[in-house]
Protein backbone atom coordinates (compact mmCIF):
# COMPACT_ATOMS: atom_id res chain seq x y z
CA UNK A 1 0.00 0.00 0.00
CA UNK A 2 0.63 3.60 -0.70
CA UNK A 3 -0.22 6.97 1.53
CA UNK A 4 0.53 9.99 -0.15
CA UNK A 5 -0.20 13.53 0.60
CA UNK A 6 0.42 16.55 2.54
CA UNK A 7 1.12 17.20 5.95
CA UNK A 8 -1.03 15.15 7.71
CA UNK A 9 0.05 11.99 5.87
CA UNK A 10 4.00 13.15 6.18
CA UNK A 11 3.03 13.08 9.86
CA UNK A 12 5.20 16.04 10.96
CA UNK A 13 6.19 15.87 15.18
CA UNK A 14 4.77 12.92 15.50
CA UNK A 15 6.33 9.41 15.87
CA UNK A 16 4.11 7.40 14.11
CA UNK A 17 1.75 8.38 11.57
CA UNK A 18 -1.18 6.69 10.66
CA UNK A 19 0.67 4.81 7.45
CA UNK A 20 3.12 3.17 10.12
CA UNK A 21 -0.04 2.30 11.97
CA UNK A 22 -1.62 0.79 9.60
CA UNK A 23 1.22 -1.18 8.03
CA UNK A 24 1.40 -2.42 11.93
CA UNK A 25 -2.27 -3.45 11.98
CA UNK A 26 -2.70 -4.88 8.81
CA UNK A 27 0.71 -6.44 8.74
CA UNK A 28 1.51 -5.14 5.35
CA UNK A 29 3.86 -2.95 3.91
CA UNK A 30 2.67 0.51 4.00
CA UNK A 31 4.79 3.45 2.11
CA UNK A 32 4.27 6.88 3.17
CA UNK A 33 5.08 9.22 0.28
CA UNK A 34 3.13 11.88 2.28
CA UNK A 35 5.38 15.33 2.18
CA UNK A 36 5.38 18.50 3.59
CA UNK A 37 3.97 21.37 1.75
CA UNK A 38 1.76 19.28 -0.98
CA UNK A 39 -0.69 20.37 -2.48
CA UNK A 40 -2.59 19.49 -6.28
CA UNK A 41 0.21 20.79 -7.83
CA UNK A 42 2.76 18.33 -6.61
CA UNK A 43 0.66 16.11 -6.45
CA UNK A 44 -0.76 15.79 -10.30
CA UNK A 45 2.40 16.52 -11.77
CA UNK A 46 4.86 14.15 -10.02
CA UNK A 47 5.72 11.81 -12.74
CA UNK A 48 8.03 9.96 -10.34
CA UNK A 49 5.14 9.68 -7.53
CA UNK A 50 2.69 8.81 -10.19
CA UNK A 51 4.28 5.60 -11.28
CA UNK A 52 4.94 4.27 -7.74
CA UNK A 53 1.16 5.23 -6.73
CA UNK A 54 0.55 2.77 -10.19
CA UNK A 55 2.75 0.44 -8.92
CA UNK A 56 1.15 -0.04 -5.39
CA UNK A 57 -1.39 -2.43 -5.03
CA UNK A 58 -3.90 -0.18 -3.34
CA UNK A 59 -3.50 3.79 -2.97
CA UNK A 60 -4.80 6.13 0.18
CA UNK A 61 -4.94 9.56 -1.34
CA UNK A 62 -5.36 12.55 1.11
CA UNK A 63 -7.58 15.33 -0.60
CA UNK A 64 -4.96 18.29 -1.14
CA UNK A 65 -5.52 21.60 0.12
CA UNK A 66 -7.49 23.77 -2.17
CA UNK A 67 -5.40 27.05 -1.64
CA UNK A 68 -2.27 25.01 -2.55
CA UNK A 69 -2.63 25.19 -6.55
CA UNK A 70 -1.74 26.87 -9.73
CA UNK A 71 -4.70 28.70 -11.24
CA UNK A 72 -5.96 31.52 -13.17
CA UNK A 73 -5.25 33.97 -10.16
CA UNK A 74 -1.95 32.93 -8.95
CA UNK A 75 1.27 30.44 -9.49
CA UNK A 76 2.52 28.08 -6.73
CA UNK A 77 6.15 26.76 -6.27
CA UNK A 78 5.86 23.62 -8.32
CA UNK A 79 7.09 21.69 -5.27
CA UNK A 80 6.07 23.99 -1.74
CA UNK A 81 2.56 24.33 -3.01
CA UNK A 82 2.38 26.55 0.08
CA UNK A 83 4.08 29.26 -1.68
CA UNK A 84 3.08 31.89 -3.84
CA UNK A 85 5.69 32.38 -6.86
CA UNK A 86 3.59 35.40 -8.49
CA UNK A 87 -0.47 36.73 -9.08
CA UNK A 88 -1.69 36.88 -12.50
CA UNK A 89 -2.48 39.48 -14.53
CA UNK A 90 -6.43 38.01 -13.83
CA UNK A 91 -5.42 39.07 -10.27
CA UNK A 92 -4.32 42.15 -10.54
CA UNK A 93 -6.62 43.44 -12.51
CA UNK A 94 -9.59 41.76 -10.36
CA UNK A 95 -7.89 43.49 -7.16
CA UNK A 96 -6.32 47.13 -8.75
CA UNK A 97 -6.14 48.52 -5.17
CA UNK A 98 -4.22 45.73 -3.14
CA UNK A 99 -0.38 45.59 -3.54
CA UNK A 100 0.94 41.92 -3.89
CA UNK A 101 4.62 42.73 -3.72
CA UNK A 102 4.83 41.57 -0.05
CA UNK A 103 2.48 38.10 -0.59
CA UNK A 104 4.89 34.99 -0.47
CA UNK A 105 2.14 32.55 1.08
CA UNK A 106 -1.37 31.25 -0.08
CA UNK A 107 -2.95 31.85 3.14
CA UNK A 108 -1.85 35.16 3.93
CA UNK A 109 -2.87 36.03 -0.08
CA UNK A 110 -6.35 34.34 0.83
CA UNK A 111 -6.61 36.59 3.99
CA UNK A 112 -5.42 39.58 2.28
CA UNK A 113 -8.03 38.89 -0.03
CA UNK A 114 -11.00 38.21 1.82
CA UNK A 115 -10.41 41.75 3.86
CA UNK A 116 -12.10 43.19 1.15
CA UNK A 117 -15.19 41.57 1.63
CA UNK A 118 -16.92 41.71 -1.25
CA UNK A 119 -18.29 39.31 -4.42
CA UNK A 120 -14.61 38.77 -5.69
CA UNK A 121 -13.06 36.55 -2.94
CA UNK A 122 -15.97 34.06 -4.29
CA UNK A 123 -14.80 34.26 -7.48
CA UNK A 124 -11.56 33.29 -6.70
CA UNK A 125 -12.60 30.62 -4.23
CA UNK A 126 -14.77 28.84 -7.07
CA UNK A 127 -12.44 29.07 -9.13
CA UNK A 128 -9.86 27.37 -7.12
CA UNK A 129 -13.01 24.65 -6.10
CA UNK A 130 -13.55 24.42 -9.84
CA UNK A 131 -9.54 23.15 -10.89
CA UNK A 132 -9.58 21.77 -7.26
CA UNK A 133 -12.16 18.98 -8.72
CA UNK A 134 -10.21 19.24 -12.49
CA UNK A 135 -6.99 18.40 -11.34
CA UNK A 136 -7.81 15.75 -8.95
CA UNK A 137 -10.45 13.86 -11.34
CA UNK A 138 -7.91 13.76 -14.50
CA UNK A 139 -5.23 12.07 -11.37
CA UNK A 140 -8.10 9.38 -9.99
CA UNK A 141 -8.99 8.54 -13.66
CA UNK A 142 -5.21 8.31 -14.85
CA UNK A 143 -4.39 6.04 -12.04
CA UNK A 144 -4.80 2.22 -12.66
CA UNK A 145 -4.25 1.55 -8.82
CA UNK A 146 -7.58 1.42 -6.67
CA UNK A 147 -7.81 4.51 -4.81
CA UNK A 148 -9.61 5.37 -1.32
CA UNK A 149 -10.30 9.28 -0.96
CA UNK A 150 -9.20 10.50 2.70
CA UNK A 151 -10.73 13.61 2.81
CA UNK A 152 -9.93 15.36 6.27
CA UNK A 153 -11.46 18.33 7.92
CA UNK A 154 -8.66 19.68 10.10
CA UNK A 155 -10.16 22.21 12.71
CA UNK A 156 -8.46 25.26 14.28
CA UNK A 157 -9.56 27.68 16.65
CA UNK A 158 -8.56 31.09 15.31
CA UNK A 159 -8.39 34.58 17.58
CA UNK A 160 -10.80 32.89 20.54
CA UNK A 161 -13.78 32.27 18.10
CA UNK A 162 -15.11 28.83 16.68
CA UNK A 163 -13.64 26.27 15.27
CA UNK A 164 -12.76 26.37 11.10
CA UNK A 165 -11.04 24.57 8.75
CA UNK A 166 -7.24 25.58 9.10
CA UNK A 167 -6.99 26.31 5.39
CA UNK A 168 -9.46 28.76 5.24
CA UNK A 169 -11.28 27.37 2.18
CA UNK A 170 -12.41 23.78 2.86
CA UNK A 171 -13.10 21.18 0.51
CA UNK A 172 -16.70 21.20 0.39
CA UNK A 173 -19.23 18.09 -0.07
CA UNK A 174 -19.67 18.86 -3.93
CA UNK A 175 -16.56 18.81 -4.36
CA UNK A 176 -15.73 15.10 -2.70
CA UNK A 177 -19.13 13.82 -4.57
CA UNK A 178 -17.48 15.29 -7.81
CA UNK A 179 -14.57 13.18 -7.83
CA UNK A 180 -15.91 10.10 -5.60
CA UNK A 181 -17.17 7.79 -8.43
CA UNK A 182 -13.88 7.60 -9.75
CA UNK A 183 -12.15 6.26 -6.33
CA UNK A 184 -12.81 3.29 -5.14
CA UNK A 185 -13.49 4.32 -1.37
CA UNK A 186 -13.68 7.84 0.07
CA UNK A 187 -12.97 8.49 4.26
CA UNK A 188 -14.26 11.61 5.28
CA UNK A 189 -12.96 12.64 8.62
CA UNK A 190 -12.98 15.83 10.90
CA UNK A 191 -9.92 16.06 13.10
CA UNK A 192 -8.27 19.12 15.34
CA UNK A 193 -5.06 20.48 15.29
CA UNK A 194 -3.20 19.55 18.92
CA UNK A 195 -3.32 23.20 19.70
CA UNK A 196 -6.95 22.11 20.21
CA UNK A 197 -6.52 18.77 22.05
CA UNK A 198 -4.32 17.16 25.02
CA UNK A 199 -1.84 16.43 22.22
CA UNK A 200 0.70 18.64 21.92
CA UNK A 201 2.57 17.26 25.15
CA UNK A 202 3.01 13.77 22.94
CA UNK A 203 4.36 15.22 19.97
CA UNK A 204 8.23 15.72 19.21
CA UNK A 205 9.35 18.89 18.07
CA UNK A 206 11.89 21.21 19.93
CA UNK A 207 11.30 24.62 21.97
CA UNK A 208 11.12 27.18 19.18
CA UNK A 209 8.89 24.79 17.10
CA UNK A 210 5.99 24.76 19.54
CA UNK A 211 4.07 27.49 17.42
CA UNK A 212 4.34 25.10 14.42
CA UNK A 213 3.28 21.96 16.13
CA UNK A 214 0.35 23.69 17.39
CA UNK A 215 -1.33 23.56 13.70
CA UNK A 216 -0.36 20.38 13.17
CA UNK A 217 -2.82 16.86 14.33
CA UNK A 218 -0.88 14.73 17.00
CA UNK A 219 -0.73 10.95 17.81
CA UNK A 220 -4.34 10.22 18.82
CA UNK A 221 -5.54 11.82 15.35
CA UNK A 222 -2.95 9.47 13.16
CA UNK A 223 -4.34 6.62 15.55
CA UNK A 224 -8.10 8.05 14.82
CA UNK A 225 -7.12 8.38 11.04
CA UNK A 226 -5.82 5.03 10.82
CA UNK A 227 -8.96 3.22 12.24
CA UNK A 228 -10.78 4.97 10.12
CA UNK A 229 -8.98 3.63 6.71
CA UNK A 230 -9.50 0.25 8.14
CA UNK A 231 -12.77 -1.06 7.29
CA UNK A 232 -12.79 0.33 3.93
CA UNK A 233 -8.87 -0.87 3.11
CA UNK A 234 -10.65 -4.14 3.64
CA UNK A 235 -13.81 -3.50 1.19
CA UNK A 236 -11.54 -2.65 -1.37
CA UNK A 237 -9.65 -6.08 -0.80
Amino acid sequence: MVCTGGDETYGRFVERPYAAILEERLDRRCLNLGSLFCGVEALCRDEGLFKLLNGAELCILQAPDVLRQSNHYYQVHPRRNDRVLTPTSDLIDLYPEVDFTDVHFVCHLMRLLKRHQDARFEVVVEELRRNWVRQISDLLQRLDTPVILLALKVLENKDGGDLVERSGVAISQQMVEAVRPFSAECVELPTYVSGQSDALEDMLFGTLQQPMAEHMIGPAAHRSIADALLGPIQDVN
